[in-house]
């Protein structure tokens, strides 16, 4: 088969042209030009050691430009929740047993320097990937028995029964690398050596701590393939990197970069009132999508004596007032996460159903009592009233927990310790944000603290779990399965560098993220995700935050665009510069439209 879905079938069928939001005229040439927070030191964006470049993409999924140099076995549509059509590999062999997965390659497959993929690179790929790839690569793979060499374009992979459902679509998206390439290089080590990859652009310059410049592969082996007609039309993609935020918005005003998602909504209101703005040259979008948001959250570090109590957490949760900052600072653009899988059918609501119970009753015990008889809910601090009801309780579950008010401070019972903690976030514009819940926690007797270390030390902070509690997001899938490990699983909880940034260990949770895997049509998945989503719901080991319902979107007006913006929004790499709308920012009259 050419192609494969989760469950059901393909929405594009063997003779498809291109993807629906893709133009298949589109015309190639022209710049792109994108902006990142911090710096790199590692053009190797699979190692589980270094920061690779990503630029400033959507809060689901940042732009990994240095993985476009990358092809991959399959590649996934923005407009199906869970399907994969071949790139890398023309066709899929499943095993109805559930016990193995082949991929048949192209021959036509090619590296940049014209050698082959052949089976050999693939499986060095799985192998390299799975003993010393990022965390959300390597957790995973940890359940494939093995890889092996069927012919010089044939790979077959060995897995547990039952999991070859969701197999195809995890093994498919791995990137492919190249064996010789590697050989007698240490995959583990930064490395400002451009890797050898096979994707439709190759790093034409790098300028560590400045920018890093993509050429477009004008003879790329896999161009005139359905997955990539229309889409990679830009010659050259250049991304530049500022020290923080204030710094790359004024950028952006002076016309340095093209592309910029706002994710401050207080800037999205107020901060585009200038020249090319009233000029008409800066174009501001709200694009509608149709993704399950990421789960974006105040993370406690659970493996804090602090935080291990959770009628503390729940205190805590307590005095975080969403709605305050959204009318105060957000201009109430956004609205609560209370699911983390929000804005789609794989959030939890209500009371679990007779399929969910019937997943839940074996975890009896293991788990909040609660979960069985009341549906999870986040408190409202809508009014005064409800503000001071919510604080008085969060007090008397201090109390509960052994914390007493001293003169004003919150003081451990038994060891006269005060309640103070810090709250580490990645970019100063978060300073304002914690500041309201920093005033609302003083109001408990606790003190907090905010710590916004330049990105390289955030990064290197986050993955040593070296925090009390920080901000941050986990990437969203419209078909959840092993990747959920990164996240929540107790195996992750102690890996450096892991995405469980929580540090939840959990059997529970663990047993549910097994059964993922194994769902055998979409309902079934649907009822353990929800049980997923209420186990970590009723975990409170995050503070959950907020998410827009449309992408926010600010755009020197150069580009042209298709027509349909499929489910997951706006599709960045379907752009194309559009030669009749040629944008300087030298000055020119006023439009008659004055601010807005």
């Amino acid at each position: 088969m050419p192609a494969v879905a989760l469950f059901g079938e393909p929405k594009y069928g063997a003779s498809f042209d291109h993807f629906d939001y893709a133009n298949p005229d589109a015309p190639k040439g022209g710049l792109l030009r994108l902006y990142q927070l911090g710096a790199f030191d590692t053009l190797n964006p699979f190692s589980d050691r270094g920061t690779p470049p990503l630029a400033r993409g959507t809060t689901a999924r940042p732009i990994d430009v240095i993985g476009l140099t990358f092809d991959s076995l399959l590649v996934r549509s923005a407009d199906e929740p869970a399907s994969a059509y071949g790139l890398i590999a023309e066709s899929i062999e499943i095993d109805s047993g559930g016990h193995w997965v082949v991929f048949n390659l192209r021959p036509q497959a090619r590296f940049h320097d014209g050698s082959a993929i052949t089976a050999d690179d693939v499986l060095f790929s799985f192998d390299i990937l799975k003993s010393s790839g990022a965390p959300i690569l390597r957790a995973p793979l940890q359940t494939v028995l093995r890889g092996e060499k069927l012919a010089d374009r044939k790979v077959r992979f060995i897995f547990s029964s039952g999991e070859a459902r969701s197999w195809p679509l995890v093994l498919g998206g791995l990137p492919i690398l190249s064996k010789a390439w590697w050989q007698g290089r240490d995959f583990k080590k930064p490395v400002l050596e451009a890797p050898l990859g096979s994707g439709p652009y190759t790093v034409q310059s790098v300028d560590v701590g400045h920018h890093l410049v993509l050429a477009r592969v004008t003879d790329y082996w896999a161009k005139d393939l359905p997955v990539a007609r229309g889409l990679y039309n830009f010659d050259q993609i250049r991304t530049d990197f500022f020290a923080d935020s204030a710094l790359a918005f004024a950028a952006f005003k002076n016309d340095a970069y093209d592309v910029r998602y706002e994710f401050e909504s207080k800037k999205w209101a107020m901060g585009y009132h200038f020249p090319a703005v009233e000029r008409e040259q800066v174009v501001q979008h709200s694009f509608p999508n149709r993704r399950t948001e990421p789960m974006r959250g105040f993370a406690f570090n659970l493996r804090r004596p602090l935080w291990q109590d959770q009628r503390v957490r729940r205190a805590v949760i307590l005095a975080f007032d969403f709605e305050a900052l959204n009318k105060d600072l957000f201009y109430n653009q956004y609205q609560r996460s209370r699911s983390y899988f929000a804005k789609s059918e794989l959030a939890s609501s209500g009371l679990p159903s007779d399929d969910e119970r019937t997943l839940l009753e074996p975890l009896r015990g293991q788990v909040a009592e609660d979960i069985f008889t009341k549906a999870y809910d986040l408190p409202n601090n809508g009014n005064p009233a409800d503000r001071h009801r919510n604080l008085q309780e969060a007090l008397r579950l201090l109390q509960d927990a052994g914390w007493v008010m001293k003169h004003g401070r919150l003081i451990d019972k038994q060891n006269g310790t005060p309640f103070t903690f810090q709250i580490l976030v990645d970019d100063p514009s978060w300073q304002p944000i914690c500041l309201t819940f920093v005033s609302a926690l003083k109001h408990l007797g606790i003190h907090a603290t905010i710590a916004a270390p330049e990105a390289s030390q955030f990064t290197q902070r986050r993955d040593r779990f070296d925090f009390d509690m920080i901000s941050a997001h986990w990437p969203a899938s419209e078909s959840p399965g092993l990747e959920q490990r990164a996240f929540w699983g107790s195996a992750a909880a102690e890996q450096p560098g892991s995405l469980n940034w929580t540090g939840l260990k959990s059997p529970a949770v663990d047993r549910i993220i097994d059964t993922l895997a194994t769902s055998p049509d979409r309902k079934t998945l649907v009822s353990r995700v929800h049980v997923l989503d209420r186990l970590l719901l009723w975990s409170e080991s995050v503070i959950p935050q907020w998410h827009m319902p449309s992408d926010h979107v600010a755009v020197w007006d150069k580009f042209g665009m298709p027509a349909v913006i499929p489910d997951q929004g706006a599709q960045l790499l379907t752009w194309w510069r559009a030669p009749d709308k040629a944008v300087t920012s030298t000055p020119q009259k006023k439009s008659a439209k004055g601010r807005s």
